[in-house]
């Protein structure tokens, strides 16, 4: 695998988003974490999975970039260029790439604009 991207105009132009087809809700646990879960975030309050299923509001849009941990900008740029048209944006980051849950029903219009973002670095 390459070596992580750091600069914002690389990160940026290696975007490659990618929309998953599936849809994807947040829910708070009661118990055990489902199998399926794609993510789990613990916070005092309870724990958050994000999970697959029917039902779901959002769709996830995994920029396939191998961003930096500690690279500046790729977020704050995404997520302001998605406010900029009212998507709203829910990002995690992973250690290989960041994922974005943005709302169904704006799913592809999201990914359009994040295309577009991509090559005009």
């Amino acid at each position: 695998m390459p070596d992580p991207v750091s600069d914002l105009a690389g990160m940026l132009a290696g975007m490659a988003p990618v929309l998953d087809a599936k849809r994807w809700r947040f829910m708070m646990l009661d118990s055990e974490a489902p199998a399926n879960a794609f993510a789990l975030i613990r916070e005092d309050e309870g724990t958050t999975a994000i999970v697959p299923g029917e039902g779901g509001e959002f769709a996830r849009i995994t920029l396939m970039v191998h961003s930096a941990l500690d690279g500046v900008g790729l977020t704050a740029t995404v997520s302001g260029r998605l406010a900029a048209d009212g998507i709203a944006c829910n990002i995690v980051a992973g250690f290989h790439h960041d994922h974005l849950f943005v709302p169904w029903e704006r799913r592809d219009e999201a990914l359009a604009l994040l295309q577009r973002l991509s090559q005009s670095g």
